[in-house]
């Protein structure tokens, strides 16, 4: 599996700091948005011209924020 920082960046300069995948200002927050609308990765990789490691680094950085948090909705 991608290791997420080889992918994703987040730079003040670029959407305000919001995760992007590296060298484009695709969000995380889109990929995460498309793939629970139901898209394939496929889909996002030919749309978006993204690699099949790109998407996954994207859920896996999301999977690692989450991770840190400690709050839980009951």
């Amino acid at each position: 599996m991608a290791k997420y920082h080889e992918h994703i960046v987040s730079n003040y300069r670029i959407l305000l700091g919001k995760p992007v995948i590296k060298g484009t200002r695709i969000t995380v927050e889109i990929v995460l948005k498309k793939l629970s609308e139901g898209a394939t990765m496929q889909q996002l990789s030919e749309q978006y011209h993204l690699s099949l490691d790109e998407i996954h680094a994207a859920l896996e950085y999301a999977s690692a924020r989450l991770g840190d948090r400690e709050e839980f909705v009951a």
